[in-house]
C-alpha cells in the first residue's frame, strides 16, 4: 500500500439541508479492502456519494488522491472511480454487452469511440464477471441478480483504480453473493484497486473484507479489523440487538478475520 487513495476531513452532508453524515474524518489507502456497515439510515450510501462527488458536503473536504474532489472534473472522476450503484430499472433496450461496455465511456476518445483497447476490456470483463451464457441478451429481461452482476462488470471494464458498491451482494443467491466477493477479492489483491463496499450482511463483510467501518446516525462509531469493530458491545449498541441473536461470525474468529475461506475447503 502507498498513500491514501480516498480522505474525507471533518466531512458533514445530506439533503435538502438535513444533514445525514456528521462530521466525518475518514482515510483509506490505496490497495485497501473496506466495508461500510451500519444500520438502515445510518449514511452508508450518503457516504459513498460523497466519496464519488455526486454529493457536494456543506462543510469538510473529500479528497481523491490528496486532491480535493471539488476540483476534478465528472469525466475524471470517472476514471478514478467505478461505481456499483444498487439494481435500478434500466431505461433504455440493450444487450449484455452493450451496457458492460459503458464502463469504457471515460476512456473512449469523443471522436472516434472506442478503439480495440475498448473491446477487449469488455470483453475481458464479461469473461471475469462470468457473463459469458448472457451475451446477446436484452439486459431488461434478466433477473435483478443477473442485472447486478452486469452492473459489476461495467465496473471491471471500466477500469478504475477505485472501485465503490453499494450493496453489491443486493438479490444475489448465495452462490453469486460469493462469487461477486470472491471476484472483489481478486480486483484488491492482483490488481491493487481499492474496493469500498457497503454490505448489511455483518457475516459477509467480516468474512470477507479486512477492515470494517461502523457506522450510526451519521458518525463512525468503529473502524477496525471485524473483530474490534463488530465486538458485542459494538452490536449490541448499534444494531440495538443482543449480539447472540446475531451469531458467531468471522469477527470472532481472529484467525480468519476479514480472509475469505476457500469454497472448498469443508471447514
Amino acid at each position: 500500500m502507498t498513500g491514501p487513495a480516498i480522505e474525507l476531513i471533518e466531512v458533514t452532508g445530506g439533503y435538502a439541508g438535513r444533514p445525514v453524515v456528521r462530521d466525518v474524518s475518514l482515510t483509506i489507502r490505496t490497495g485497501e479492502r473496506v466495508a461500510l456497515v451500519g444500520p438502515n439510515g445510518a449514511g452508508k450510501s450518503t457516504l459513498l456519494r460523497l466519496i464519488t462527488g455526486i454529493l457536494h458536503p456543506t462543510a469538510g473536504e473529500v479528497r481523491l488522491g490528496g486532491v480535493s474532489v471539488a476540483t476534478i472534473s465528472r469525466d475524471a472522476i470517472a476514471r478514478r472511480i467505478a461505481v456499483v450503484p444498487q439494481v435500478a430499472q434500466l431505461p433504455f433496450s440493450a444487450r449484455v454487452e452493450e451496457v458492460v461496455a459503458l464502463g469504457r465511456l471515460p476512456h473512449e476518445d469523443p471522436l472516434r469511440g472506442p478503439r480495440p483497447a475498448d473491446h477487449a476490456a469488455v470483453g475481458a470483463a464479461i469473461e471475469r464477471v462470468g457473463l459469458g451464457p448472457l451475451v446477446g441478451r436484452d439486459a431488461r429481461e434478466l433477473s435483478l441478480g443477473e442485472r447486478q452482476l452486469i452492473l459489476v462488470a461495467v465496473a471491471v471494464a471500466q477500469g478504475a483504480p477505485i472501485v465503490v458498491l453499494d450493496e453489491p451482494t443486493v438479490h444475489l443467491d448465495i452462490r453469486h453473493q460469493i462469487d461477486v466477493l470472491d471476484l472483489l477479492v481478486d480486483l484488491n489483491q492482483r490488481d491493487n484497486a481499492t474496493i469500498v463496499a457497503v454490505l448489511h450482511d455483518l457475516h459477509l463483510a467480516a468474512r470477507w473484507f479486512p477492515r470494517i467501518v461502523l457506522l450510526a446516525d451519521g458518525r463512525i462509531a468503529a473502524d477496525g479489523p471485524p473483530r474490534v469493530a463488530l465486538a458485542p458491545d459494538r452490536i449490541r449498541d448499534v444494531f440495538r440487538v443482543d449480539p447472540l441473536l446475531v451469531g458467531a461470525g468471522a469477527w470472532t474468529e481472529e484467525s480468519s478475520a476479514g480472509s475469505p475461506p476457500s469454497l472448498t475447503d469443508p471447514g
